[in-house]
């Protein structure tokens, strides 16, 4: 038979046996020093609990796929590269003196490119960023030159949308022969806080006389390479 409880005196005693047929608790609240009870037994509904005072997860217990929420303003929780982008001229560029490297650019597109969020946009060689953030700019380029005394170039940086730029990284090499073949890297980590006046655009730099620089729209020989590492 089942054993029922109710009224408002309760029962005392140094313990009870219970049946399989059950407990009903009829009145009041049944409070244990502890309940040991097999998932499978627990039926109905059950109170909400909360998640607020939970102080650790044990990493076994942590399945599934996380969409979202791991990340905030600060940056106390990392969500990863959330960008990573990759650009190129298609076509070569012949300079003396400064040139911008302001045409002809495509983002890569061949030989299983890779690419992460939302990328750059560019007009006229100004590369404008999709959000805000700290970012690493890389640039590369090769060509070939005559005696030049250096050959170079350089990551430009804005902070009032084109008005004026400053050199964030430049790279040099100089040729002493003739069809001397050159390569330049640099590169810069900028704290992009204001993607309407902070861009970036590249430079070629040289003197004496005209070095090509090469382009290509199916390998990266001049290129640029944006990887958004974190927040600003």
């Amino acid at each position: 038979m089942a054993l029922t409880l109710s009224g408002t005196n309760g029962v005392v005693g140094a313990g009870f046996t219970v049946d399989a047929s059950g407990v009903s608790v009829t009145a009041g609240v049944g409070t244990f020093g502890s309940l040991a009870a097999p998932a499978a037994g627990l039926t109905g509904a059950l109170p909400a609990i909360s998640a607020a005072s939970l102080t650790q997860i044990p990493a076994a217990n942590i399945v599934g796929v996380a969409t979202a929420g791991f990340g905030n303003a600060s940056g106390a929780y990392s969500q990863g590269i959330t960008m990573a982008d990759q650009w190129r001229i298609t076509a070569g560029l012949q300079n003396s003196g400064n040139s911008d490297f302001s045409a002809n650019w495509e983002r890569v597109d061949t030989n299983i490119p890779g690419f992460i969020g939302e990328g750059m946009t560019e007009s006229s060689g100004v590369f404008t960023f999709p959000s805000t953030g700290i970012y690493l700019v890389r640039f590369v380029s090769r060509g070939n030159s005559n005696q030049n005394q250096y050959i170079g170039s350089s990551i430009y940086v804005t902070s009032d949308n084109g008005s004026s730029y400053g050199t964030a990284a430049d790279s040099y090499d100089s040729s002493s022969n003739n069809n001397y073949y050159f390569t330049n890297f640099c590169e810069a980590i900028l704290d992009i806080t204001d993607t309407s006046n902070q861009k970036v655009k590249f430079t070629a730099n040289t003197t004496g006389t005209t070095a090509t620089w090469n382009g290509s729209s199916s390998s990266n020989e001049t290129a640029a390479t944006f990887i958004r590492l974190g927040d600003t």
